[in-house]
């Protein structure tokens, strides 16, 4: 089956939840039950897909996980096993299992572990193994983090071949600010067979979004659009792209490069057979292989060995007194701190480093790593000597870190490459082994060429790679000096891959050490060398860097060097007298600051007075530099996460005071009946608080009746309704003509994906909000 993904173009289905919205009056609360309790429409629909000609056709398991089945009277295996035969009954080239997303945000975004998230999705993998499918589709996935869960959970417990497709948004990323290179970086590095895109829009707005997954991907790239966009004609939801129409853009998307077809919400048997018809002649593109190395955090990517990009190197406590001494308390203060000044100073990869006696390493490895991917969006490298510890971090890492490191030791290969394989990690090598640091150029390049055709048996590529030549003190090892470099320029030559040195070993126990570093760091450059590891805040090795891109040509017209220094002399005088303040941290997103600093703020200022001048101000820039794709829904998290702390803090001096709070007004927020969908609600919920707003949240699958009596016993004049499928926003609409009937004075505003500005005012609405920053202008528009 993965040699046929490779070189055959498949077709896949079209919707199931459309369909049965068309042929049942309600399809229920749990659509995937239908399986069981009424399996003749699902295989009807089934079969409708394969006479169209799709070969693969997808089971009915969508939602079929335990986070979203806990109130269903059938167990996963039950639903998988039923949707599985009733697929074998249209009798389909192939049956995949079909699995989207849990229904709530994991890891440090949400309330479900990620551990927890890796037993959802084994519990349905087995099940749909068991059953027979062939292959495992993993779709309509907004987050990295939680497609890299269901990855590792199905490598974990099967062979079969994986696909993923992930929805983007309007601005060209997933919903927690993945881009398309990352995603292919990320997900490529884990091994999956196939990399799609779904849902998202009609086939017209992806074709950007699949023009950069096709230019860096060297797996079959996957398009399943929608049929356009929703529209309310009656009682019935309707997409506004023929099947003509549809097919007339998938037969564009076959011509630029894409291998797997099919369609998503709206489509129908009769999207599915003209685009085969308009497609099937089409040749495939050749393979591509892949032809980068590349480092990536969850929404930023860097390449390596093109230029000069630097490691930061301070997150180490073997010299840094202050952050041995917050390590051993079990604080990441430091830490936070180190990496955003880092960041500031040009660093564009964090080494991560708490190798100290006496902590649990893995314990606060994991935890810093988390706190550090919150703060800022650099890839970063794992550098510790336990593999234990690497794996640790690497399975929950929410992008493609490079773990450092591996030697040209067998023990240290077989320890540290499959890990890397597993995770989908870059490797940095040292060209070291049991004899230790070699003299000569040549047997370090045995030792290069040694680990990588150790990582080729594990099923890693050259540029996999990176490789460190060592450098130790000129002291002791003057001769090494210039075989090192020479070593440098030899990897260059012969794998053209990046390169890396520790600088700053050059001049260990030498007085003047800041002039060997630099003196060192220019040579090694002339050499090849591609991502030196050093203390980015060193200004006269950053100044180094800077004039060499220019002179090299990395920095073209030597642009970046004279915005750089076109005012030198004005940057050298300037002393920052910039001092810590709540508004920074909330935009920073330093949560673990907020509270202190808030209690110190209320020593001198009234509590309003703190709301008014920092909090409010700080989520605003946050908010704003969402709302123009600078930062993503994580960092707009963070920082509501770091506002709440500075809430607490006044809500404890205001309650000790007796004195009441005044909320900005009380506003009610609900997932309609029939959807059990309530990511985007909660998002909502959360900042809408800590702009100072009392929310009612009534949870998911609530009715018109429930919705009324809170408005009425609350007094509220501001309700939030929320709908994910396309199912159940005709419930939505039903719910708004009710409370129309029923109130006056009533403001509605509604969310979620298959929603847009038209569909909304269509409905009945007043407001459509697209995401929560727009949530939280709408409630300003009410109350202010």
């Amino acid at each position: 089956m993965k040699s046929i993904l490779q070189s055959k173009r498949l077709y896949l289905d079209g919707a199931m939840g459309s369909q049965l919205q068309e042929k049942l009056s309600s399809i229920g609360l749990i659509p995937e039950e239908l399986n069981l309790t009424n399996p003749q429409v699902i295989r009807e629909i089934h079969q409708a897909y394969r006479d169209a000609g799709a070969n693969i056709l997808l089971s009915s398991t969508f939602g079929a996980n335990r986070y979203k089945l806990k109130n269903s009277a059938y167990s996963v295996s039950q639903i998988v096993t039923a949707a599985v035969e009733n697929v074998r009954a249209a009798e389909p080239d192939y049956v995949g299992l079909d699995i989207g997303p849990i229904g709530a945000l994991i890891g440090s975004l949400g309330d479900i572990e990620f551990e927890e998230a890796v037993s959802i999705f084994k519990e349905v993998i087995e099940a749909g193994q068991a059953a027979g499918v062939d292959l495992i589709v993993i779709e309509t996935i907004t987050d990295i983090c939680e497609a890299r869960a269901a990855v590792i959970a199905a490598k974990e417990v099967s062979d079969l071949p994986i696909i993923v497709s992930m929805t983007y948004e309007e601005n060209g990323r997933t919903l927690t600010g993945s881009d398309p290179l990352s995603v292919v970086n990320i997900l490529q590095g884990m091994g999956v067979d196939v990399i799609g895109i779904n849902c998202s829009t009609g086939p017209q707005g992806m074709i950007p979004i699949i023009k950069e997954l096709l230019e860096y991907a060297s797996v079959p790239i996957m398009v399943e659009p929608n049929a356009g966009l929703p529209k309310m004609i009656g009682d019935k939801t309707q997409y506004d792209i023929s099947a003509d129409q549809f097919s007339a853009f998938m037969k564009e998307i076959a011509k630029m490069g894409a291998t797997h077809l099919g369609g998503c919400c709206g489509t129908t048997p009769e999207h599915i057979s003209k685009m085969i018809a308009a497609t099937k002649e089409i040749k495939l593109a050749e393979k591509k292989t892949q032809g980068f190395t590349a480092a990536s955090s969850a929404t930023k990517t860097e390449f390596l060995g093109d230029d000069v990009l630097v490691i930061g190197e301070s997150i180490n406590p073997t010299t840094n007194d202050l952050l041995k001494d917050s390590l051993k308390q079990g604080r990441l203060n430091i830490v936070s701190e180190l990496a955003l000044s880092q960041k500031k100073d040009g660093a564009k990869i964090l080494d991560i480093n708490l190798g100290l006696p006496g902590i649990d390493e893995k314990d606060l490895m994991i935890k810093a790593v988390d706190a550090v991917s919150k703060l800022v969006d650099l890839p970063l490298q794992i550098d510790s000597s336990n593999p234990e510890v690497i794996a640790a971090v690497l399975r929950s890492y929410p992008g493609r870190a490079i773990i450092n490191s591996v030697n040209g030791k067998k023990s240290s290969l077989d320890a540290i490459l499959p890990i890397a394989k597993k995770y989908g990690a870059l490797v940095l090598g040292l060209t070291m082994d049991e004899s230790g640091i070699p003299d000569s150029v040549e047997k370090r390049l045995e030792i290069a060429e040694r680990i990588i055709a150790s990582g080729k048996d594990f099923g890693l590529s050259t540029s996999d790679f990176l490789m460190d030549c060592l450098v130790l003190t000129a002291s002791a090892q003057q001769k090494e000096v210039k075989e090192t470099l020479k070593a440098v320029s030899a990897i260059r030559d012969r794998y053209d891959i990046p390169t890396v040195l520790g600088v700053s070993n050059i001049s260990f126990g030498l007085p003047n050490r800041e002039l060997l570093n630099r003196t060192f760091l220019s040579m090694a450059l002339n050499h090849g060398l591609t991502n030196p590891i050093m203390n980015p805040g060193d200004q006269e090795m950053m100044d180094t860097i800077s004039a060499f891109r220019a002179l090299w040509g990395y920095d073209g017209q030597c642009i970046e060097y004279a915005n750089a220094y076109k005012e030198v002399k004005e940057t050298v005088l300037k002393i920052s007298t910039e001092k810590v303040s709540l508004k920074l941290l909330i935009e920073e997103g330093q949560s673990d600051k907020a509270k202190e600093l808030t209690e110190k703020l209320l020593e001198t200022k009234e509590a309003m007075e703190i709301v008014n001048q920092e909090i409010i101000p700080g989520l605003d820039a946050v908010g704003d530099a969402f709302e123009t794709g600078e930062v993503f829904l994580p960092h707009l998290m963070f920082a509501a996460e770091t506002a709440q702390k500075a809430f607490e803090a006044i809500k404890e001096k205001m309650e000790r005071e007796g004195i009441v709070q005044v909320s900005k007004g009380k506003i009610i927020l609900a997932t309609v009946e029939g959807d059990v969908h309530d990511i985007g609600k909660n998002i909502l919920k959360v900042i809408l608080e800590n702009y100072g707003y009392t929310v009612l949240d009534l949870g998911k699958d609530v009715g018109a009746e429930t919705i009324l009596e809170t408005i009425l016993a609350e007094n509220v004049t501001l309700i939030g309704l929320s709908a994910l499928m396309t199912t159940t926003v005709r419930s939505m609409k039903s719910i708004i003509e009710y409370l129309r009937e029923k109130t006056s004075n009533l403001s509605i505003m509604v969310g979620g994906a298959v929603l847009t500005p038209e569909y909304a005012m269509e409905i009945g609405a007043d407001f459509y909000g697209k995401d929560a920053r727009e949530g939280v202008s709408i409630a300003r528009k009410v109350f202010e």
